[in-house]
């Protein structure tokens, strides 16, 4: 993160702005609207300045900078059209310590003005580091979209009844899904129909009526594999209202960020190396302890819950111990690494039917059918496959997979540092050896993986079917 968010309070506190023109002015205008007071220093100044001054709304030195005009100010805004005065405003300014902003210049710069939706007190600010700001204003006006103008009279009303509400609702999760209430029940949709009063009403009836003891609960959530945009509207709202995130090893931070601040994240992952099984049961144990103390448990699992993901064993759990739970299905990893290879996982002239297999066996020695996955009509996708490949490879080809098969091996899958490896079966092993692929990964066997070649768009590829050609 570049820069820092920050809101700051300037209401009666001197800001700087140097420049006569429409850019010191629409700063200025936006200062005074947050209660600044506006020292303006230029040799001229256009007819909207002009107006302000004449006005006493701001105080104007005529003239060139100098340095003294940053005295008693918390802020300065460089806004000329001279690069040499802007550079001078920001060397003055750092001296002092000070913030400045200079305009369309970040170098120079150590604050960004943002892009601003306004519903106050409720503002919402949009900053693309000073690199992109016309990035920033498309993304205000979607927002705006989003945002009714009730959200500003909410938030006041909120704001009037808050030592009460912090009163009635000592607890912090009574008080929590108090204003969750507010947001989504009468109140918001009195305040949309311009009802001000009735809504206040409906507030403080709410604040009387009896608390029901809250009622604990499990979300099982699919986090996707890795890329935060592919999580579903749902799994961002249960993460939202989580009280406590039981996530996997795999999940990352960018996942995780999204989640509430306050919430409690506990990683409960499995390692290498570990009795799995006590690591399951200590999961288990976690969950419905906490949903007895009626908090919103989330269980972030990557992919989906339900794709080797032991996510029926949880939910079996948790029926027995009599915990109300839902379900937020993921994107499966075989259908994003597929995805994001340029794979299609079927295809009329090449598999008719798809496979998804776990590497990983049973302690009771099942296995695959592997003379049922030979047939050369149908792709398998094999999970936590990368310390398998040599068997893998040997056992499909000794039961009949043609040794030229083409597989795909895709690390990382979805994920910034993405790598597919393409080859023939029989160098299976090699080739991911020789370029150092790690897990997570997955593996895709059958003719359509050999499509990569062709169709792949993201991250990075390597065709090791050229490479094992002969020379």
């Amino acid at each position: 993160m570049k820069l820092f968010p920050l809101f700051a309070d300037l209401s009666q506190r001197l800001v700087l702005v140097v420049g006569g023109g429409a850019v010191a002015a629409r700063k200025t205008q936006a200062l005074l609207e947050a209660g600044a007071r506006v020292r303006l220093g230029a040799p001229e100044l256009n007819a909207e300045l002009a107006a302000l001054a004449s006005e006493g709304r701001i105080e104007h030195i005529a003239g060139y900078f100098q340095d003294e005009w940053l005295d008693d100010a918390w802020l300065a805004v460089a806004a000329t059209d001279d690069d040499g005065v802007n550079a001078r405003v920001a060397a003055a300014a750092g001296v002092r310590r000070m913030l400045v902003n200079v305009v369309d210049d970040p170098a120079l710069s150590s604050f960004q003005v943002p892009s601003i939706v306004d519903r106050s007190p409720l503002i919402v600010a949009i900053s693309s580091s000073g690199v992109a700001p016309v990035l920033a204003r498309r993304l205000r006006e979607r927002i705006e979209s989003m945002f009714d103008h009730a959200l500003g009279p909410l938030a006041e009303l909120a704001a009037r009844y808050r030592a009460r509400i912090r009163e009635r609702r000592p607890d912090l999760g009574a008080r929590r899904r108090f204003y969750d209430r507010l947001m989504d029940g009468p109140v918001a949709a009195l305040l949309r129909q311009a009802r001000p009063a009735e809504a206040e009403q409906a507030l403080q009836a709410a604040l009387e009526a009896p608390q029901d003891p809250p009622a604990g609960s499990v979300v099982l959530v699919g986090a996707g594999p890795g890329d935060p945009g592919l999580l579903t509207l749902k799994a961002l709202r249960a993460l939202n209202e989580a009280d406590i995130i039981l996530y996997d090893r795999l999940i990352g931070g960018e996942i995780l960020s999204l989640a509430r601040r306050d919430a409690e994240r506990v990683d409960v992952g499995k390692r290498p190396g570990e009795d799995h099984a006590a690591t399951q049961a200590r999961i288990h144990a976690l969950m419905v302890e906490h949903a007895r103390r009626g908090r919103r448990v989330v269980r972030l699992k990557g992919g989906d819950a339900f794709i080797f993901g032991r996510g029926g064993e949880e939910l079996q759990y948790l029926r027995a111990h009599g915990v109300p739970y839902e379900v937020v299905p993921g994107v499966t990893a075989a259908l994003a690494c597929a995805a994001h290879a340029g794979i299609p996982l079927t295809h009329r002239e090449h598999a008719q039917s798809l496979h998804l297999i776990t590497a990983h066996c049973r302690d009771d020695g099942q296995t695959p059918d592997w003379a049922a996955l030979a047939p050369g009509n149908q792709t398998l996708a094999f999970y936590m496959g990368v310390s398998q490949l040599e068997p893998l490879s040997r056992r499909l080809r000794e039961h009949g997979r043609p040794a030229d098969t083409p597989f795909a091996l895709v690390e990382n899958g979805s994920r910034p540092d993405q790598r597919v490896l393409t080859g023939r079966l029989e160098d299976l092993a090699g080739l991911a050896s020789k370029h150092a692929i790690r897990a997570p990964a997955l593996l895709i066997v059958g003719s359509v993986a050999a499509l990569a070649n062709e169709l792949h768009w993201y991250g990075e590829h390597i065709d090791g079917m050229a490479a094992a050609l002969p020379t």
